[in-house]
């Protein structure tokens, strides 16, 4: 117990040391993480500063690159993250698993509910697909209480388009006795307004759909701006 006190308590001293603006540690166990900015967060993430500038500064550069925005930073791959000064390859990947896990969390917490209420908690669960600068078609399939039993992904395109078959949609649905689903991809261009080909395939999947007795609740498009739902939008 002694030689974990020391450690509290050299620890604590070394932060007492440090400039104002290199303490975003001492601050989060004073107020608490919702006290920080988000650059103070990252920061944390990065440990450490360089050469005239402090680990703040570093991440305001950062931040800075991703116009201040988390979904942009939430983008960045590692080797992208290493190209700032003062950043390797350790510090670029501990900040890729950190964001990472926020979208898990996001996730986690639409599956902890007992149902899908409605758009939102669709565009919750997928939000991830907003990084992507690639096309990905997904299907979440529900039961007849409308809670998720899986998500799957369907097809993966380019930047400007992608193909769902509409027999993998469906043999999914079956090995998974669902009772409704809901169609979801991303536009990379960042446009929410569904083009003739989405509206034309999410037609056609819903006619198959009523064959085999399978709902099709919803058809989320989703890029940065946020998402467009057919089912909100009188589509479906």
């Amino acid at each position: 117990m002694e030689g974990n006190d020391n450690t509290v308590y050299k620890e604590s001293s070394g932060i007492r040391n440090w400039a104002e603006e290199d303490r975003p540690r001492e601050k989060l166990l004073l107020k608490g993480s919702p006290a920080l900015s988000d650059a103070e967060l990252i920061a944390i993430l990065i440990g450490s500063g360089v050469p005239g500038e402090s680990a703040v500064d570093v991440a305001k550069a950062i931040l800075k690159s991703a116009s201040n925005n988390l979904n942009e930073l939430g983008k960045l791959s590692v080797k992208d993250l290493m190209k700032f000064k003062g950043i390797g390859e350790a510090k670029a990947i501990t900040i890729v698993a950190a964001l990472e896990l926020s979208k898990r969390r996001r996730v986690a917490e639409v599956m902890e509910k007992e149902k899908i209420a409605g758009s939102k908690d669709v565009f919750e669960y997928f939000h991830h697909l907003a990084d992507l600068r690639n096309e990905e078609f997904w299907v979440m399939y529900l039961n007849r209480a409308n809670k998720i039993i899986t998500a799957q992904k369907i097809s993966v395109g380019g930047i400007i388009g992608t193909v769902a078959d509409t027999r993998i949609i469906f043999k999914n649905a079956l090995d998974h006795f669902a009772c409704g689903i809901i169609l979801c991809h991303n536009h990379p261009s960042g446009n929410l307004t569904p083009s003739e080909e989405d509206k034309s395939l999410t037609k056609k999947i819903k006619q198959a759909g009523q064959l085999l007795d399978i709902g099709i609740l919803d058809h989320l498009i989703i890029s940065d701006a946020g998402y467009y739902s057919f089912a909100d939008e009188g589509l479906l």
